[in-house]
């Protein structure tokens, strides 16, 4: 299949509950090729909901329900793929206890597909993270963070590419600059590389050599900073690119009702979407190619 030719944002978003009807307004073709995009980010080691008698949350998130809306998503389009922005440790005392590994066990579960690095994932130093890596039955991205020298050199590759439904996928991560973030004794010799220019190399190489049908970047960089415009985030990442087809963000616990579409620097749309943190909400972008390999979209933010 070539390239699709342009991208058309059709439908609204909705925050849909468990108990409520999760099946976006079908319109496929027995021509069209349908693919499911499920997202999280910044869940932060939040295993179970939020207690009834939390302020903001009473009730919210838990890994379980999770697990339900994945599992019934799955069965309405087995062509989905379950991806993560990164900030997958620290927050409760299950990090604490177990280090991480639980967190990774129940992804793997989950069957997640792809996460990328936030930088609360170096809390443990960058062989905590190396050591709980047999627990994830799950490829790890990020192109902008070399790990050359480190523990972690091979085991987080820039890309992965993934086939679902005729449609090849090409998924790559960004993260976050972790130099007065994090404490440098806890990543060592991790190299910091400009996002904007390893995106433009790596997306080059997945259009080009590889023929991706469809780019996502899973980036921990931020959605937006108003204080400090010029910091590197998501907005400006798709500005100042082209190519990528949709940003899957973290870092900035930004609860997005949809997607935000930003005219990329060949004057096309890439959506941005992130669902805030503590895995209270599952993001969901349908993606449909018709038979001229053009694609249409529809989102939904569902509350877990």
């Amino acid at each position: 299949m070539e390239r699709r030719k342009f991208i058309k944002q059709v439908g609204g978003a909705s925050t849909l509950a468990l108990a409520g009807g999760l099946t976006l307004p079908a319109f496929t073709t027995q021509k069209q090729r349908h693919l499911t995009i499920l997202h999280t980010n910044d869940t932060h080691s939040h295993i179970e909901p939020f207690k009834p008698t939390h302020y903001r949350n009473a009730s919210k998130g838990g890994v379980a329900k999770r697990a339900t809306l994945v599992q019934q998503i799955r069965k309405e389009n087995p062509n989905t793929l379950l991806l993560d922005a990164g900030d997958i440790f620290q927050g409760t005392p299950y990090f604490n206890y177990f280090g991480g590994a639980l967190e990774f066990q129940l992804m793997s579960k989950l069957q997640y597909d792809v996460a990328t690095l936030g930088n609360h994932d170096f809390d443990n130093g960058i062989e905590g993270f190396y050591k709980q890596l047999p627990h994830a039955q799950f490829d790890f991205v990020s192109a902008n963070y070399d790990f050359k020298n480190t523990v972690l050199d091979s085991h987080v590759k820039p890309y992965k590419i993934i086939h679902k439904n005729g449609i090849k996928v090409g998924i790559f991560g960004l993260g976050i600059q972790l130099e007065g973030l994090v404490d440098h004794r806890l990543y060592k010799e991790t190299t910091y590389l400009d996002p904007i220019e390893i995106t433009k190399d790596i997306t080059q190489e997945l259009k080009t050599k590889h023929h991706c049908d469809l780019i996502i970047c899973l980036s921990h960089l931020g959605y937006h900073y108003k204080n400090n415009p010029n910091k590197i985030s998501d907005l400006m990442l798709a500005k100042a690119t082209q190519n990528i087809d949709l940003i899957i963000g973290g870092h900035t616990h930004t609860f997005l009702k949809k997607p935000t579409i930003v005219k990329n620097a060949a004057g096309k749309n890439t959506l941005i979407n992130q669902v805030g943190a503590y895995g209270i909400n599952l993001g969901r972008i349908d993606f449909y190619f018709d038979e001229v390999d053009e694609l249409t979209t529809e989102s939904a933010t569902i509350l877990v």
